[in-house]
């Protein structure tokens, strides 16, 4: 048995013995692999409960159902309602807590009605070194980090989902639409949909991994530098595009998964 089926052999054991579990299945890779581990262990005693809400791109949503049925997961989607809520839209430092309050609280009413008392998360090692007011609300509401507990980073993750075969084993992280608005400035529906009409438009040139930050009228567009050729290349169709969907200005600049997060940081130390 090689390291990485030790591992992923480890992680099964530790879920095996919860008995039944529901995973908060957002169709990521760390949620993805908690799930087919929950699945390979506990078989229908392993359910995949997606939250939809405004912030959730329509596209992320198809993608879980796929995914969830290739792994043959039984699949709840449920509705959420944390943009309907005041302490949200305001958009604190904190909004995720307040997302995360939510979503578990609609999980523990998922646990009662199936009669399921462990939920798990997708969190893994490497998150505990990054700004994550969600873990606290998981915390809060007793909920079982698996990839966490087991200390598997994201590099673990990633290299046991392609020893498995699972398709998704490199798929690039994508946080919900509400992270591309900066912290303090109010989070609307409008806004949530501008910003996922302008990144499908960009998916649409190939452009796996980037952000669309919503700074007002304007748009930074944040990408890997192997793909600013093509959005320089393409510089036309997407400022008339852009402008369609309400944006007067576009800005380009380098991707980083959790550039607003890095300006908490600036601030706090200033």
């Amino acid at each position: 048995m090689n390291e990485l089926e030790q591992k992923y052999q480890k992680l099964k054991a530790s879920i095996k013995n919860l008995g039944s579990a529901i995973v908060a299945f957002s169709g990521g890779i760390d949620s993805t692999l908690v799930l087919k581990a929950a699945c390979d262990s506990l078989g229908n005693n392993a359910v995949a409960v997606t939250a939809d809400s405004p912030s959730l791109p329509r596209r992320e949503l198809e993608e879980a159902k796929k995914i969830a049925k290739n792994i043959g997961a039984e699949h709840i989607i449920i509705n959420t309602e944390e943009t309907q809520k005041d302490e949200y839209l305001k958009n604190p430092s904190n909004r995720c807590y307040h997302c995360k309050s939510e979503l578990y609280a609609k999980l523990n009413d998922v646990s009662g009605q199936l009669g399921i008392k462990n939920i798990l998360n997708g969190t893994n090692f490497d998150d505990l070194t990054d700004y994550r007011p969600g873990l606290k609300a998981a915390d809060e509401n007793k909920v079982i980090s698996p990839l966490k507990d087991s200390k598997l980073t994201k590099k673990d993750v990633r290299e046991i989902a392609k020893h498995l075969g699972l398709e998704i084993w490199d798929k690039p992280s994508s946080p919900c639409l509400s992270s591309r608005v900066p912290y303090g400035q109010e989070i609307t529906l409008k806004k949530l949909s501008m910003v996922e009409k302008a990144e499908n438009f960009l998916k649409g040139f190939g452009i796996n991994e980037l952000r669309v930050r919503h700074f007002g009228n304007a748009a930074r567009i944040e990408v890997n530098e192997a793909d600013k050729k093509t959005i320089s290349g393409n510089i036309i169709s997407i400022t008339k595009k852009f402008e369609e969907i309400g944006f007067s200005k576009i800005e380009i600049a380098n991707f980083k998964s959790g550039n607003l997060n890095v300006m908490i940081h600036v601030r706090a130390e200033n």
